[in-house]
C-alpha cells in the first residue's frame, strides 16, 4: 500500500498465538516487515524481545485501553478473546468477545487505520453435527451451541460490517491450533496420562483439522500483508486456515504425548460418545450447583465430547488462492518442536 513501514497492533499478544504472530513479523523473510509491534494484552508479555515490540497492557473491555493502544498504528491483529467451551457466564463472553471486538473496530475507525485482521474460530460455523469437507460458504447455524460459538459469529459480523474503502478487514478461523506452550490440550493430555489412566473419547474414527501455531501466525502475516498492499481479493472475505489432513484428535496428540516420553494407559482405551457426553452433562450440572459456594469450571464438558466425537474437517484453498497461504512449517518439524518442547527429559 505505501512504501513505509507500517506499525502493527497485536491484540492478545501476550497469549499462545499472538506471541508468535509478534515472533514471525520480525523474522529475517517475513513479508510484512513491521515499523513497530505493539502488544496489547492483560497478561504480561514473556515473548520474544526485541527493540521494536512495545507492550501496552489493557483490558480489550476498556476502550480508553484499546484507543492508547491503537494510536499511530497502521494495522490491527485482533486476537484477544477469551476461549470457552461452556464453563464461562454469558456475560463475560459476549463482553470480551463481542463488545471488545467493537471496541477495537471503534479504535481503528477513530485513529483511520488501515487493515484489520480478525482472529475468528470454525467455532463460528460448529452445529453440533458432523460437518464433512465444508468451504466458507458455510452458513451460520441457526442455533448456537455455546455462547462462545455465538460470540464468534457476532464477532465476525461486526468486522465484515466495518469494512470500508477506509478500513479493510478480513478473518482468518483457525482449525485446532497446537504447538509449544499450547494452554489449551497437552496440560489436560500429560495430566491424564501421568495418572496412569488415558482415556479417549469416541470410536477413534472421527476427524477434525489441527494447524500449527507457527502456521497459524504465518496465515495472519501474509493476510495482513495481503490487506496493507491492495489484495482486493482478501477483503471483508473469511479464511479457514488448516496445515494438513483431517485426522482423530486423540490419535493426533497421542503421537506428541507419547513422542514426549509419557506412557499412554490403557493403549486403546476408548469411551463410547453417549457416555462421554452423558459425564460432560453431570460435570457441568455439580458446577452449577457448586457456583454459589465456588466458582468451578470442570475441564471436560458436553461440548469436548461433541467436538471430538464427530467430524469437522475443511481445507484452506481458499487462502491459497486468495493470499498464497501455504505451511511454513512441515508436520514433522511442528511435531518435533511441540514434542521436544513438552519432553520429559526437559523437566
Amino acid at each position: 500500500m505505501k512504501n513505509k513501514l507500517p506499525n502493527i497492533l497485536v491484540t492478545g499478544g501476550s497469549g499462545f498465538l499472538g506471541s508468535r504472530i509478534a515472533t514471525e513479523l520480525l523474522v529475517e523473510d517475513s513479508p510484512l516487515k513491521p515499523g513497530k509491534i505493539v502488544v496489547f494484552d492483560i497478561q504480561v508479555y514473556t515473548g520474544l524481545k526485541d527493540a521494536r515490540i512495545e507492550f501496552i497492557m489493557g483490558d480489550i473491555r476498556d476502550y480508553s485501553s484499546i484507543e492508547k493502544a491503537c494510536q499511530n498504528i497502521d494495522i490491527v491483529i485482533h486476537c484477544a478473546a477469551i476461549i470457552d467451551w461452556g464453563t464461562k457466564s454469558k456475560e463475560e463472553v459476549i463482553s470480551i468477545n463481542v463488545d471488545g471486538t467493537k471496541n477495537v473496530i471503534k479504535a481503528c475507525k477513530k485513529y483511520q487505520i488501515h487493515s484489520l485482521v480478525y482472529t475468528s474460530s470454525l467455532d463460528a460455523v460448529f452445529s453440533g453435527k458432523p460437518l464433512v469437507n465444508i468451504n466458507e460458504d458455510q452458513p451460520y447455524p441457526s442455533s448456537y451451541h455455546t455462547v462462545y460459538c455465538e460470540s464468534k459469529v457476532l464477532g465476525e459480523q461486526a468486522v465484515l460490517q466495518a469494512n470500508s474503502t477506509e478500513l479493510r478487514t478480513c478473518i482468518l478461523r483457525p482449525s485446532d491450533i497446537y504447538g509449544e506452550a499450547d494452554p489449551y490440550h497437552m496440560g489436560a493430555l500429560i495430566e491424564m496420562a501421568q495418572s496412569g489412566f488415558y482415556v479417549r473419547l469416541g470410536s477413534g474414527s472421527s476427524k477434525c483439522q489441527h494447524v500449527y501455531v507457527g502456521n497459524m501466525a504465518f496465515a495472519h502475516v501474509l493476510a495482513a500483508h495481503a490487506l496493507w498492499t491492495g489484495n482486493k481479493k482478501v477483503e471483508k472475505q473469511i479464511y479457514f486456515i488448516t496445515d494438513g489432513d483431517g485426522e482423530n484428535f486423540f490419535k493426533f496428540f497421542d503421537r506428541i504425548v507419547s513422542g514426549a516420553g509419557y506412557k499412554i494407559f490403557p493403549k486403546n482405551l476408548w469411551l463410547p460418545y453417549g457416555l462421554a457426553y452423558a459425564i460432560g452433562s453431570i460435570l457441568e450440572f455439580a458446577a452449577l450447583l457448586w457456583r454459589p459456594i465456588k466458582h468451578y469450571n470442570p475441564k471436560f464438558s458436553r461440548f469436548a465430547a461433541i467436538y471430538t466425537c464427530q467430524d469437522f474437517t475443511f481445507s484452506s484453498k481458499k487462502a491459497l488462492k486468495d493470499f498464497n497461504f501455504k505451511p511454513k512449517y512441515g508436520l514433522q518439524e511442528a511435531l518435533e518442536n511441540t514434542i521436544k518442547y513438552y519432553s520429559i527429559k526437559n523437566l
